[in-house]
């Protein structure tokens, strides 16, 4: 009889102790997913090519994208993120050109834009009267992250799937921002 309770209460605990290990492994591998799955941002501007041709999954968006970054021109800057879970994606590439070549660049993408805005970053283009999300100054290599005034955001598209009552809650915008006076052209991508 006492043998018979030593092996039941022996069962209990080992149990009960199996059961901890797997709560505790289980929240263990979870914290870990948790902290491996935040976005990551690419900056590494010798992963153009790879990012353009095969991670953005929606070609049309990244048409008016370079097809490649030619000897001629000197990137800047580069920033991608193919989002995770409910945060954003975004690609964005700025590149250095010859001031003939910007000016022939905004001519070309000021006339097909369907927005347009002086400097600022999406946050303010949405509140402006049939405002649209743009971008945020994603390869500004600062802190801040808004367009200064010298920039002319440019918005090509931007398509809404939201819902009633939250008309942007998800969609996509893409364009280029250019910066006549210092010869820059940013070209962008957002999708959520």
């Amino acid at each position: 009889m006492q043998q018979s309770i030593f092996v039941r209460l022996a069962t209990v605990c080992l149990f009960s102790l199996g059961s901890f290990s797997i709560s505790l492994a289980s929240f263990l591998l979870t914290k870990t997913a948790d902290h491996n799955s935040s976005p990551q941002i690419i900056t590494d501007v010798s992963l153009y090519q790879e990012i353009r041709d095969y991670k953005w999954s929606n070609s049309q968006q990244i048409q008016h994208f370079p097809a490649n970054i030619l000897a001629n021109t000197k990137p800047v800057s580069m920033a991608y993120s193919s989002g995770w879970r409910q945060s954003s994606s975004f690609f964005q590439v700025r590149l250095k050109q010859s001031p003939e070549q910007i000016k022939k660049l905004f001519n070309h993408y000021n006339q097909i834009a369907e927005h347009q805005y002086q400097g600022g970053d999406t946050n303010d283009h949405i509140k402006k009267p049939n405002g649209v999300p743009t971008t945020f100054f994603h390869t500004s290599q600062s802190e801040i992250e808004t367009f200064p005034n010298t920039y002319q955001i440019l918005v090509l598209k931007a398509q809404e799937q939201g819902q009633p009552g939250f008309k942007w809650k998800h969609g996509s915008s893409y364009g280029v921002a250019i910066n006549i006076s210092s010869a820059e052209i940013v070209y962008w991508v957002e999708q959520w």
